[in-house]
């Protein structure tokens, strides 16, 4: 076993964030509609997957750390099927019913294992559940040694900036995949893993890698963060902390899917701080981590074997 890897089941993590519903439809496409320009999809089988936070949850389930996943969901059968999902994968759910809401669903058509069409279904959650959904975050804190807030823009994270003050005050990192151009919401967190798309409209753009860093360590300041993560997709993702930057180039492989990968980075992220790794440990992991579940369809996870599999192949390489 990779040394690191040994205390995972150890790890505690409480996930706050917006659920959904991953809905795939599978076919063939034979022929073009006599209706309009567009393929006609013969659905031959159906799969659904928890997405959003729930699959942060996954993630951190399939390394073996123990995970509990608060979010909010609709009273319907897309709500129901995600709280017997996580409960099949393993994962403490507290799903706060709300009956004047849909739960989200993403429903992607797959035609010869490419994506045709994604339908999206959501309404956000209402002021009253999500109080509700904050108490309980209070009483659950002191069973975890990380918390990590999965920001989907949904609106299950209206009170996320008193979720900080409240996990900070409590003496737990934060850990923050954030969504938008306003990152002023997440001041006082620990960590946030923007995208290069999300770090750009938040910080602008940059010519060269020291840019980077200036905007990047200037961002880090404002908000009162220690680290800032910045996935980069094919550029492989860089961390900023205090006077130093780190550079993990990707992980050379075919890229499927990058669906999810931010996920299984900030799900990776959490489990090894969680058990004592540095942030230079574990960004190395998490991108290793992260080229594993783009080779795979749709929001995916990495288990702990995978992760040690590959781990142990770079070391000998």
């Amino acid at each position: 076993m990779y040394p690191i890897l040994e205390n995972l089941s150890q790890a505690r993590i409480l996930v706050v964030g917006d659920v959904m519903l991953d809905r795939y439809w599978f076919g063939e496409v034979s022929r073009i509609s006599p209706e309009a320009p567009v393929p006609v999809v013969k659905v031959a089988r159906q799969e659904e997957r928890p997405g959003g936070a729930a699959n942060v949850a996954r993630n951190i389930a399939a390394l073996g750390a123990r995970c509990h996943l608060l979010s909010v969901v609709g009273a319907d059968d897309a709500g129901r099927s995600l709280q017997r999902l996580l409960e099949e994968g393993g994962i403490q759910a507290g799903l706060h019913v709300d009956a004047s809401i849909d739960t989200t669903v993403k429903l992607r058509v797959i035609g010869r294992q490419q994506q045709l069409l994604r339908i999206d279904f959501e309404t956000a959650p209402s002021h009253e559940v999500l109080r509700a959904k904050l108490a309980d975050f209070q009483s659950r804190l002191a069973d975890c040694d990380i918390v990590l807030l999965s920001d989907y823009g949904k609106g299950g994270l209206a009170h996320i900036a008193e979720m900080i003050r409240i996990a900070r005050a409590a003496a737990k990192p934060v850990l923050v995949d954030p969504k938008g151009d306003d990152f002023s919401r997440y001041a006082g967190a620990t960590l946030i893993t923007p995208n290069r798309g999300e770090f750009q409209a938040v910080a602008g753009r940059w010519r060269t890698e020291a840019e980077l860093a200036e905007k990047a360590g200037r961002l880090r300041a404002e908000l009162g963060l220690e680290a800032l993560l910045v996935t980069r997709s094919e550029e492989g993702m860089s961390l900023f902390t205090e006077g130093e930057a780190l550079h993990a180039s990707a992980v050379a492989r075919e890229v499927f899917d990058v669906s999810g990968a931010g996920d299984t980075v900030i799900a990776t992220l959490a489990v090894l701080r969680a058990t004592g790794a540095s942030w230079p440990e574990a960004v190395r992991i998490a991108n290793v981590a992260a080229g594993v579940v783009v080779g795979k369809l749709g929001a995916a996870t990495v288990t702990r074997a995978e992760l040690q599999a590959k781990l142990e192949a770079a070391s000998h390489a």
